[in-house]
């Protein structure tokens, strides 16, 4: 085991009408006026941003709004909030929504506390020194943005060469994650199902870091996707079974939390930076990116480690051991893509709507490898040229 710190100081407030403990949480942080954060207008529609706003005007606290976030949140909309921050004397952001809505949330708290461009500290160029203190009242269980150190941006402008990065910093987590499992019941099945991927894949993220077996860290991992592909699975004919929905959205914090990390090297990340480039250049769900890369990546891998493909094979799949390591390694993969494909996920880039050319290939394992001079992963160090033959191999 080596030797780790765990960080986890986000309060959670768990349940039904939780988002009604709204305005005293944020009363709690000794704040006056806040920035109300979130994406479609269905958070208006639904009626939770009136009771979010009624649970403040209770505490007597200050308000201002701003929608609008997207999938692969923007750069550009993060600058918008910091303007609307600054101007109003805003010293709290509170976000509404998943993971685009929280990541954009920390990346705005960034901008108002800290001088200079918010877009360095994602290009590592500077470190933040501080953050405006941000909660979330989470609508959808995936990134596990909730209680995370990590904000995904996409830079957006400069036409045709967007990018997108992130920026893990202790200094973003949320003070509190409001979690109702209710507020999920109305998300579209897609969305669900790439929620679910995601949640997963943090999680096998993490799995695969090239570590010896951690027993403890490895047995709450199994246990955590073994109960996401259940529960996938319930989800695709009982939308609105709320233990189902309950269990994915405590499964998608715990997945991101760093808990699955504890004691590793912190896993090797491929997978993510792979899809990174994606979804920058094609603007694609990140789950269902994830889930169009992920066998690719796999079968480009196993053999590195073939012991450890086999014991999430029998561990987490279910997959009968077959003749070594290796045939149960591959009868893992295939066990995982048929699940993607049982929940309408993509196993290939061409699923995504998306036809991939070996112009775009090298173009993203040129930005996710910064000019080739970075190698991504830990199982393997992926150079650009592996890069591109994943892409590639994936289309």
């Amino acid at each position: 085991m080596k030797n780790f710190e765990y960080f986890t100081p986000t309060k959670v407030i768990f349940g039904k009408n939780a988002e009604g403990e709204t305005g005293r949480l944020v009363k709690q942080q000794g704040c006056k006026k806040v920035l109300i954060h979130y994406g479609s207008e269905s958070a208006k529609r639904s009626g939770l941003i009136d009771r979010i706003c009624a649970a403040l005007d209770a505490e007597g606290i200050e308000y201002v709004t701003l929608g609008g976030v997207v999938p692969n949140p923007r750069l550009t909309k993060v600058r918008e909030g910091i303007q609307l921050c600054r101007e109003n004397g805003v010293d709290f952001v509170l976000a509404i929504g998943g993971g685009s809505v929280i990541d954009s949330s920390k990346a705005i708290g960034y901008g108002v506390a800290n001088e200079g461009d918010v877009w360095d500290f994602y290009m590592m160029k500077r470190a933040p020194k501080a953050c405006l203190p941000v909660g979330a009242v989470l609508t959808i269980a995936a990134a596990g943005s909730e209680m995370s150190n990590s904000s995904v941006i996409t830079n957006d402008e400069e036409e045709n060469n967007w990018y997108k990065r992130g920026a893990n910093f202790e200094i973003c987590r949320c003070k509190f994650a409001v979690m109702n499992p209710e507020l999920t019941y109305t998300l579209p099945q897609y969305q669900t199902r790439c929620g679910c991927t995601d949640i997963l894949m943090h999680t096998m993220e993490r799995y695969f870091g090239g570590d010896d077996n951690m027993e403890i860290t490895d047995g709450i991992s199994e246990a955590l996707m073994r109960t996401v592909i259940e529960c996938a699975r319930t989800l695709e004919k009982d939308p609105q079974n709320y233990d189902a929905r309950a269990e994915v959205m405590w499964a998608g914090s715990l997945s991101h939390n760093g808990l699955t990390g504890c004691g590793t090297n912190g896993g090797d990340w491929s997978c993510h930076r792979l899809e990174h480039e994606i979804g920058a250049r094609f603007d694609v769900a990140h789950g269902a990116g994830l889930a169009a890369i992920w066998g690719t990546w796999a079968r480009y891998t196993y053999k590195l480690l073939p012991q450890r493909f086999a014991k999430f094979a029998v561990n987490v799949l279910g997959v009968l051991p077959k003749n070594n390591d290796e045939e149960t390694a591959l009868a893992g993969i295939e066990a995982m893509e048929a699940f993607y494909r049982e929940i309408s996920m993509p196993t290939k880039i061409s699923d995504l709507g998306v036809e991939l050319t070996h112009e775009d290939a090298v173009a993203m394992a040129d930005k996710a490898t910064l000019g080739g001079t970075v190698t991504v992963g830990t199982i393997i160090k992926l150079h650009s040229d592996d890069m591109v033959k994943i892409y590639m191999a994936a289309k």
